[in-house]
């Protein structure tokens, strides 16, 4: 498909919470998108900061209030309608939809306003290992039926390529991994001063990390996905003094680790809220901890890795993309805590150790997750008669 009648190609990219990895990584991407092949236009349920972000990039806008989680057949099919309308108005060339309801909704709606290339990212799976058979068994028929109306798949991360590809989602020559995005002059420079004392020193005082405490820090919005209890109870688990937790996210349980973070007692725990300065914070931490039930390729393990923190992950989807166990940090199983918690003793034993994995994890990273690549990989995606 090339360009439509000598003008750029009009591309909506559909996601229902343009927030955390995904909607940073959606807004990216068109971000990237060379403007005089392409015109993007983002719509999005909800994700205020980010939508704000993208109009000062001059990216077009629209809030779809119905386009929203958690499933509710009324309000997914005035969705639907209100999408389609959209598409057809607009009369789009391209639609992208990212992660489970905006697939859903955005796919279904280009399909049926006949937009000629639909593209979907993968930035995960709706379906689970800890969710009930039935329910996992209906997400993955639904995102089957939907990978046969969509032209091309990315899959952040190639292990979930792979289960893309080995749960049959999608024939194999519609795929392509690709990674996040995390350079761009600013970032840059945060991470290539991460690991000074200074920069050091600035982030423990801006979290409030006492001196001479250990902290043992994640990044993530405080939901089901990423397992914040799981993180809690490894604390509570640690018998040693001087070591503390740093949650840097918002979300809905957010009360409800408020209260661990109680019950655990004298400052155990720091709940740092949203913030948008996550790589200047980084540096204060000994160790990141990814506690996730299920990921695609975690930006924040990235940007750990990048500011030189050793990291300890559990074993699920693209992780291991990252984390290579003995190279760059250690793996557990998800949903036990006990086996974390025996992973960061084992790694604050060893101080020598962990440097390693930092700087391991460091040269892993760098260089890579380029915003060329993230440019060349989605002009495929959505002209692939084209060169890059």
């Amino acid at each position: 498909m090339g360009r439509a009648g000598g003008r750029p190609l009009r591309v909506a990219i559909v996601i229902a919470r343009l927030e955390g990895g995904a909607g940073l990584l959606a807004l990216r991407g068109a971000q990237v998108l060379d403007r005089a092949r392409y015109t993007p236009t983002i719509i999005a349920g909800s994700g205020r900061p980010l939508m704000t972000e993208a109009a000062r990039s001059g990216i077009e806008v629209i809030v779809e209030p119905d386009l929203k989680r958690p499933i509710d057949p009324g309000t997914d099919l005035r969705a639907l309608a209100s999408v389609r309308r959209q598409f057809t108005a607009r009369r789009f060339d391209v639609v992208h939809t990212h992660a489970a309801k905006g697939g859903v909704i955005g796919r279904v709606a280009a399909r049926l306003a006949g937009v000629p290339r639909i593209v979907h990212t993968y930035h995960g799976f709706p379906f689970h290992q800890f969710q009930a058979w039935p329910r996992r068994t209906a997400f993955l028929l639904i995102e089957r039926a939907l990978g046969q109306i969509t032209d091309h798949a990315l899959c952040v991360g190639v292990e979930v390529a792979a289960e893309a590809v080995r749960r049959e989602l999608i024939t194999p020559e519609r795929v392509r991994a690709v990674g996040v995005l995390v350079d761009g002059p600013q970032r840059a420079s945060a991470w290539q001063s991460a690991g000074t004392p200074e920069a050091r020193r600035r982030a423990r005082a801006e979290l409030g990390i006492p001196p001479g405490a250990t902290a043992v820090g994640m990044v993530g919005r405080l939901t089901y996905q990423k397992a914040p209890e799981d993180f809690v109870a490894a604390l509570a688990l640690l018998s040693r003094p001087g070591v503390l937790g740093v949650w840097i996210g918002d979300g809905e349980l957010a009360g409800r680790m408020s209260g661990l973070g109680d019950a655990l007692g004298d400052g155990r725990l720091i709940l740092a809220g949203d913030r948008d300065d996550v790589l200047d914070l980084l540096p204060a931490l000994d160790i990141f901890a990814l506690s996730s039930r299920y990921e695609g390729l975690p930006t924040v393990v990235v940007e750990a890795m990048l500011c030189g923190v050793p990291v300890i992950a559990t074993a699920v989807n693209a992780v291991p993309d990252l984390v290579v166990p003995g190279e760059t940090g250690l793996l557990v199983p998800p949903q036990r805590p006990a086996k974390l918690a025996a992973a960061i003793d084992y790694l604050l034993d060893r101080p020598g150790l962990a440097a390693r994995f930092g700087a391991n994890g460091r040269r892993r990273v760098a260089g890579r997750y380029r915003a060329a690549d993230l440019a060349a990989a989605l002009a495929e995606a959505y002209q692939p008669d084209l060169p890059g």
